[in-house]
């Protein structure tokens, strides 16, 4: 099984931008579905983004389109999320999350969710 960690969260102002990380551990990475997901306190986990295995295939969920941007590098084994122009509404848990299956199109939903990150806090004030 795949073993994430997040890192990359902080405390910033709205407008501002933050880069997320993803590092997964073993040698399953590079034909894994990834995906973003947040919560915020009180609020239901939500999709956030997803990237296919080979980086062909590429979904957001509408409020962070044009603001956000998943990518991945497999030589490292690292998934990423570039947040730009945050707003308070952002804030959240963020988490990365694999597929349950291989070369999939990565997690869409919770129950497509193979494993999870312990995830990174965003905080955005306004």
């Amino acid at each position: 099984q795949v073993q994430l960690v997040e890192s990359g969260g902080g405390l910033v102002q709205a407008g501002a931008s933050l880069r997320l990380s993803c590092a997964a551990s073993g040698n399953t990475f590079s034909n894994c579905g990834m995906g973003w997901f947040r919560q915020a306190p009180g609020k239901d986990r939500e999709f956030v983004a997803r990237i296919n295995w080979r980086s062909s295939n590429i979904v957001y969920t509408d409020s962070v389109k044009g603001r956000f941007t998943i990518s991945r590098d497999n030589a490292k084994n690292t998934v990423y999320l570039q947040m730009n122009n945050l707003k308070p509404e952002d804030t959240a848990l963020y988490y990365c999350a694999t597929d349950k299956v291989a070369y999939g199109m990565g997690p869409r939903s919770i129950r497509d969710v193979g494993s999870w990150g312990q995830g990174t806090q965003v905080t955005v004030s306004s």
